[in-house]
């Protein structure tokens, strides 16, 4: 999703030939996709900017956007905006109340408008998805090796009950060995693979599969979260990642001059982490009854005493843009430092959970025919 500058006009906008055929090379691949996903409202509040800046009027602006798009269902939201705003709506009422933009969006836009800096907020906005997409990639680049080599552990494992261990105890029982428990322990688990493995197969591929109408409901979001933030170094680290977007988008709001408690209500609303979305539903709350945002942010252990430390001070000094910024670029660097600090610690940790399972087995197994060689012997 980009274009050049050099030498465009405003008058000057192309219009695709839907004669010409497109390679399939050409086109964008999106499977399971949003049509205006973060990475795309990355691109869009960007070049928004950009044109705005360059005396480009908004109607221009989203026209040269629209047609530099290859997905239809991208093309078609922005459309749907284009004949919003020729009606005479403006740009925050032309996203409003449509799925594929939020609250905090349709707020941002709406004050960059009434204060005539619409180019500044969507450039603000553009810099709060970069954030928000550099900080996905960097969790994904955390988790992605971890994960491959304890999904591939959990399939040796269930190869060895499910193929293996049978073999070996047939050996067992033709031969009337006495087991020992790990030994009656493995057998079992090995019986419970075989009889329930596929019906345990089917749950978690169902699972998967539902995975997007699951995400609607609160109760599975609530509990999703809640035992993320319970795995050692994985729940800190998503911690962190939450707490970034937070301070961002609250120095963004911030700067726009919406007041504290709006702010942390349009907040609450853009992001989807229960910790923190229960944590900032409470602190509001407390704000309306009389307390300093230092004091309502103190009663949860989410919010650290830097945090607080800091807020309290931006309260006293009337520096509250200023400070949350600076909490932003602090939170952002730990991002970064404890993704490549995950990824080197999960490997050795994932790597040795595995030993141990298939040790485990291999000891259950080997024990008996110990014993057997001394009876034979």
């Amino acid at each position: 999703m980009a274009f050049q500058l050099e030498n465009i006009k405003p008058q000057d906008f192309p219009v695709k030939d839907k004669s010409v055929s497109t390679s399939i090379l050409d086109r964008e691949v999106v499977v399971f996709k949003k049509p205006f996903s973060n990475k795309i409202k990355e691109d869009f509040y960007t070049e928004l900017s950009v044109l705005l800046n360059a005396r480009i009027n908004l109607k221009q602006s989203l026209e040269l956007i629209k047609n530099s798009q290859k997905n239809k269902k991208t093309v078609a939201v922005l459309q749907t905006v284009l004949d919003s705003i020729v009606a005479g709506q403006s740009l925050s009422e032309s996203i409003k109340g449509q799925k594929d933009f939020s609250s905090y969006e349709y707020y941002s836009l709406k004050i960059g408008e009434e204060t005539g800096t619409l180019a500044k907020i969507a450039k603000q906005l553009g810099e709060f998805y970069t954030r928000k997409n550099e900080q996905r990639k960097h969790l994904i680049n955390a988790l992605t090796y971890p994960c491959i080599i304890l999904s591939t552990a959990i399939l040796v494992v269930i190869f060895m009950l499910q193929f293996v261990v049978p073999m070996f105890e047939d050996i067992f029982k033709q031969q009337n060995v006495e087991l020992p428990a790990i030994t009656i322990f493995v057998v079992k688990a090995s019986a419970f693979i075989k009889a329930y493995g596929w019906l345990m197969f089917a749950l978690l591929l169902v699972i998967i599969l539902s995975r997007g109408l699951l995400n609607q409901k609160q109760w599975y979001k609530k509990t999703k979260d809640l035992i993320i933030i319970k795995i050692p170094f994985v729940g800190s680290f998503v911690e962190t990642v939450y707490l970034s977007q937070f301070t961002q988008a609250i120095a963004l709001l911030v700067a726009s001059k919406v007041p504290i408690v709006n702010s942390i209500n349009l907040v609450k609303q853009m992001i989807d982490f229960y910790p923190l979305t229960n944590a900032l539903e409470k602190v509001e709350q407390q704000i309306l009854k009389g307390d300093t945002l230092s004091q309502s942010l103190s009663e949860y252990k989410l919010f650290d005493a830097k945090m607080i430390a800091l807020v309290k001070v931006a309260e006293e000094t009337n520096q509250t843009e200023y400070m949350f910024e600076r909490l932003n670029m602090q939170y952002n660097s730990k991002v970064q430092q404890r993704s490549k600090l995950l990824s080197t610690v999960m490997e050795p940790i994932v790597i040795m959970f595995v030993g141990l399972f298939v040790g485990f087995i291999l000891i259950a197994m080997y024990l008996p025919m110990f014993k057997l060689s001394s009876i034979l012997g």
